[in-house]
């Protein structure tokens, strides 16, 4: 299906509810930011090269900035369109600025490009944790899940 198979309608709710994900997202990220920051009971890892470990805090990082910016730039896109923004139609979400087209073009420009950040960031972070678990056949993709890292304390 092609976006221009969508009646106006539909559109409107894809994107309403595009937003309301959005938003969701950046209260997650945030909150699991939050989390990380605190939780000082990281469960022990194989020792890896030097590099690894270095591609691995960079790509928790980007991960971060992009799951916390890609919801900032739509909802700085969304403010500088004059649109109303509201969280799956239970309450409404201020506007970060007044209308401006040259935000708007901003905006937009950094949400397109959080995308590939994204995309490609995924991949390799998926494609690590799958090469450690089947190929190096160490401990990290477990360590990623909840009851293995209680376990590990």
């Amino acid at each position: 299906m092609k976006y221009g198979d969508f009646t106006p309608v539909e559109r409107i709710r894809l994107y309403t509810l595009h937003k309301s994900v959005g938003l969701t997202i950046l209260v997650l990220a945030l909150l699991r930011l939050l989390i990380r920051l605190l939780d000082r009971g990281r469960p022990l890892l194989p020792p890896m090269p030097r590099w690894q470990h270095l591609a691995a805090s960079f790509s928790h990082v980007a991960l971060y900035v992009v799951l916390i910016g890609m919801p900032l730039t739509g909802w700085l896109y969304n403010s500088a369109s004059g649109f109303p923004l509201q969280w799956f139609g239970q309450f409404k979400v201020p506007a970060l600025v007044e209308r401006s087209a040259e935000l708007k073009a901003l905006a937009g420009g950094l949400h397109f490009a959080g995308l590939i950040v994204l995309v490609i960031v995924l991949l390799m972070h998926a494609g690590a944790a799958l090469q450690h678990h089947f190929v190096n056949r160490d401990n990290v993709l477990r360590s990623m899940l909840p009851r293995s890292r209680r376990n590990r304390r």
